[in-house]
């Protein structure tokens, strides 16, 4: 086996769903930058869940938000869903895993939040239940997926956005969110910063 030239074919094939999927998810991408801004700006907070790999992804994304992106500025309104363990235990043990982030979306969400919901396939059963906890409480959802949208990509609203990346393979779909991720954050620091 020639593991370098296997290393070669992983970076292409990033780099290739990366720029496949500029076209299609630019304009989304934007559309989510103005939505998390407009939340952040008028008090409100982003909410961000996912399981696996996307529950580290909720993580970076609320670390970025509440520390610093590239530029210094003030601390802004980010929780990540998938990391306090006496939470995620007790719904799950009491109620079900498929509860662990909508109970905690009706206790910390409001109207005029944002919701970032990200499931690789679209079809994360908790995923799917802290949309509906967040359409419930009057929230917007930015939904990151993969592998043509899954069930969240059909229960979304008119005033949510879909960030669905153009690929099947996680591993793929999961690099392209985190670029997204870092995306968002450099355009909510753009627009709150005035940066050109």
């Amino acid at each position: 086996m020639d593991l370098i030239a296997r290393v070669a074919k992983n970076f292409e094939d990033s780099a290739h769903t990366k720029l496949n999927a500029v076209e299609l998810m630019a304009a989304p991408i934007a559309a989510a930058i103005e939505t998390m801004t407009n939340s952040l700006i008028n008090g409100g907070k982003i909410l961000a869940c996912g399981n696996g790999g996307s529950a580290g992804d909720a993580q970076h994304f609320a670390a970025e938000l509440i520390g610093r992106f590239e530029a210094e500025r003030q601390e802004l309104a980010a929780i990540a869903l998938t990391t306090d363990s006496s939470i995620l235990t007790a719904i799950a043990n009491d109620y079900s895993f498929n509860q662990i982030f909508s109970k905690q979306v009706r206790g910390l969400g409001h109207a005029g939040d944002v919701l970032l919901a990200i499931s690789t396939s679209g079809n994360s059963g908790n995923v799917i239940e802290a949309i509906k906890a967040a359409h419930e409480a009057d929230m917007r959802v930015i939904a990151l997926t993969g592998k043509g949208g899954g069930q969240i990509g059909d229960m979304l609203l008119d005033d949510d956005i879909h960030l669905c990346v153009p690929a099947d393979r996680t591993a793929r779909i999961q690099e392209t969110h985190l670029l997204i991720i870092h995306c968002l954050c450099d355009g909510i620091d753009a627009l709150l910063l005035g940066v050109e």
